[in-house]
């Protein structure tokens, strides 16, 4: 049995856990939190032991969950590659460039595996759209669309770095899957709350591709969208030929979730999938992510230039 330890007991690690269990041939271990009481409270969920340490933790296990606060995501994953462990890193990935090419760097060194969680890319919808591109079916490609209007109360919003850093990076790694790296960035963000909350709630972006298609991104948490055909989350791919798509609103349950207003089922399958994919077939197998560091590394980039571009209100050439 592959033995799975979690550094982080947030309510992504609920998600994660489904797609440890899912796995026949991994068991969740243990867990580690900075506040020891949420620890145990998931620890009771997933009927796995409380580890007083993080390094504790890490030498008794063969792969590292890191689910804690995007700041401290390299420090965790280097302890984790230090000591010979496979890892697997939520999104962002960490901080800088330069902390994304020290975790390829040392694990490139250590011969471990290394994935950052862009676990859209292993939801069927999106591999079926990949291939559609790919295989021309849907002819030229025209336009990517990658939209998120999720509203977030301001509580909940003060806990992230803001939709550019915290939604903005899915919709770079799903657009670096489906069409690759843009050639040029342009980004504009508002804030739209009750004023306690400085971060950006909003952000769009538009991109010029290298096969010439045009890319729009937006994400929002200062309102939901409950119109017709809601832009809830979707990813649409248009083409000369035909188009594809991928919805949150494709299985939406009516009983609120920890943030949501309503339950969007179809998220947590992309967690699960993903997870099973990295154990089964990454660990397992030694087959390859779906996506890299390299990968994080060239979201990083956009996310960058995301920022550059509202900050001195011009195109970003990648």
């Amino acid at each position: 049995m592959i033995k799975v330890g979690f550094i982080g007991a947030g309510d992504i690690s609920l998600l994660h856990a489904e797609g440890v269990q899912s796995s026949p041939n991994a068991q969740l271990t243990g867990i580690w939190n900075r506040t020891r009481e949420k620890a145990e409270e998931k620890s009771k969920l997933f009927k796995c032991k409380v580890f007083d340490s993080v390094e504790a933790l890490i030498q008794s296990v063969d792969v590292v969950y890191v689910l804690t606060n995007m700041e401290t995501h390299h420090q965790y994953a280097r302890m984790a590659i230090d000591a010979g462990k496979h890892v697997l890193i939520e999104k962002p990935t960490a901080t800088t460039i330069e902390e994304i090419q020290d975790l390829e760097q040392a694990a490139q060194a250590k011969g471990v595996q290394v994935a950052p969680v862009h676990n859209y890319i292993y939801e069927p919808s999106v591999t079926r759209a990949k291939d559609l591109i790919e295989s021309g079916k849907i002819g030229d490609l025209v336009s990517l669309y990658v939209l998120y209007n999720i509203h977030h109360p301001e509580k909940v919003a003060s806990r992230y770095p803001g939709v550019i850093r915290q939604i903005l990076t899915h919709h770079a790694y799903c657009t670096l899957y489906l069409v690759g790296a843009p050639e040029k960035i342009s980004c504009m963000k508002a804030t739209v709350n009750d004023g306690s909350v400085p971060q950006e709630n909003i952000a769009m972006v538009t991109m010029k591709m290298k096969n010439n298609s045009l890319s729009h991104l937006c994400a929002s948490f200062a309102s939901d969208d409950h119109a017709g055909d809601p832009w809830t989350f979707m990813i649409k791919v248009i083409g000369t030929k035909g188009a594809s798509r991928y919805s949150y609103r494709d299985w939406v349950e009516n009983t609120p979730a920890t943030v949501h207003s309503q339950t969007y089922s179809a998220y947590p399958y992309t967690i699960r999938a993903m997870g099973t994919h990295f154990l089964e077939q990454v660990i397992g197998k030694g087959e390859k992510p779906l996506s890299s560091l390299e990968d994080a590394l060239t979201c990083m980039k956009m996310i960058e230039a995301c920022e550059q571009s509202v900050e001195e209100e011009r195109h970003i050439s990648l």
